[in-house]
């Protein structure tokens, strides 16, 4: 089922998300319902604050971006309750998106190599060492988790001039091709 996308401004996406206890059915229908909704958005990664949850999940397919970031091919995945750990601190500015603010991208400075532990969907733990591209996903999506958004990464003279447009995302202005709740539409 396709759920609605948070947008920025909403409470929700500031809050830190809570860890996930248990697997469960519903558990893995969220999963399967953040996957439907992120692809309906044409997204590569979605956080579940993100769709008004405040629980400690992403999913992450990245295989679209493969042709160009070899490091993202082939991988889809679901992370439950996930740690990331800086493995080296130089930083390296790309451009970045996301679904909470359709229509906007700003140049963010992360860190391009990590490792990562997580749970899957079958609560079966993980770790693995990550770069490039998908390290950057990663911790775009991980963000979320700890009641942030790649905004907060953008300077703070940056931000004011695009405070008009921030302010039309928390208002609800804002079109797109996928379903949104805003923060005034509670």
């Amino acid at each position: 089922m396709k759920l609605p996308i948070y947008l920025y401004g909403h409470p929700v996406l500031r809050r830190e998300a809570d860890p996930i206890k248990e697997d469960s059915a519903e558990l893995k229908t969220l999963v399967d319902d953040m996957f439907e909704t992120m692809y309906a958005a044409e997204g590569c990664g979605l956080a579940a604050p993100q769709i008004g949850k405040s629980i400690r999940l992403v999913v992450i397919d990245a295989d679209v971006l493969g042709d160009d970031y070899p490091e993202c091919k082939g991988r889809k995945f679901a992370l439950i309750n996930p740690e990331v750990t800086v493995l080296d601190g130089e930083e390296v500015s790309r451009n970045e998106g996301c679904l909470s603010l359709p229509g906007l991208s700003e140049k963010v400075n992360r860190v391009e190599h990590i490792n990562l532990k997580w749970l899957d969907e079958d609560m079966k733990p993980h770790e693995e060492e990550m770069s490039g591209f998908l390290a950057r996903i990663v911790q775009h999506e991980c963000d979320h988790l700890d009641g942030k958004v790649y905004m907060d990464h953008v300077s703070t003279g940056r931000r004011l001039l695009l405070r008009g447009k921030l302010r039309n995302l928390t208002e609800g202005k804002v079109r797109c091709d996928y379903k949104v709740k805003a923060a005034s539409r509670r």
